[in-house]
């Protein structure tokens, strides 16, 4: 058995993979760190193996990331420049707070060889113009430069059944248009409780154990190389 952290669970995706692992006999203690954790009604019943810590990425010295030492990190962190208010506030929590989180999760034991597993977004490119891929891309390779033994990233495209508070119109004018658009093709979009089924497999399974069938692909640069899982992919690994 292992032990799980997960940062940004009371995201989108989040929550759902949140419930995966608890539901799943593979770890045997899950930690829920973040500005905010679930609240106690929003709990599954199977909760015995949680350890919820509310923490301050402002100082992330204090919140005592490495002390449980952690098999598997789980990243669903992010946010929009809309939420952020500002695109510097935006790269701060999109970036910036992840990978420190990362960094400050990752034991000094070179014995433990840790796994993290990131959420990031299809399109995700460090030399994009648009913000938002761009701030993807570069926390790709910064969380794969920090030295985990294995780093995995999904790039899923339009998430559905994702229920957010801030509902935007042209979110949903989209979700109707690539809806009917994936009935041609798989690369398009994913149920968030697939893609957080696919993710908690990805963090059981490791690169080097994941099925053919879901094309793992090879990203990175010369010091920071990581395993991408597309959209089909997590179609795939979620489906299973």
């Amino acid at each position: 058995m292992s032990t799980a952290l997960i940062l940004g669970a009371t995201g989108a995706t989040g929550r759902h993979l949140l419930r995966e692992l608890l539901s799943n006999d593979q770890w045997s203690k899950v930690g829920e760190y973040g500005r905010r954790v679930t609240p106690e009604n929003d709990l599954p019943e199977n909760r015995g193996k949680l350890e919820q810590k509310t923490i301050n990425f402002e100082n992330l010295d204090a919140a005592g990331l490495k002390d449980q030492r952690w098999d598997v990190v789980f990243v669903t962190l992010g946010t929009t420049r809309a939420k952020a208010g500002s695109a510097e506030m935006f790269e701060k929590i999109d970036r910036e707070y992840v990978v420190n989180a990362c960094k400050a999760a990752k034991t000094d034991d070179p014995e433990h060889k840790q796994r993290v597993v990131y959420l990031s977004s299809g399109g995700a490119d460090p030399s994009s113009r648009f913000l938002y891929m761009k701030s993807k891309g570069l926390t790709e390779l910064d969380i794969a430069r920090l030295g985990y033994a294995d780093t995995i990233v999904f790039r899923p495209g339009f998430l559905r059944g994702a229920q957010r508070a801030d509902k935007r119109l042209t979110e949903t004018i989209a979700g109707y248009v690539i809806g009917a658009a994936s009935l041609l093709t798989s690369n398009l979009e994913i149920h968030v409780s697939v893609l957080a089924k696919a993710i908690m497999k990805a963090g059981v399974l490791g690169s080097s154990g994941l099925p053919p069938a879901v094309g793992a692909t090879k990203a990175g640069q010369e010091d920071a190389w990581f395993t991408v899982i597309g959209n089909k992919g997590a179609l795939v690994l979620g489906q299973e």
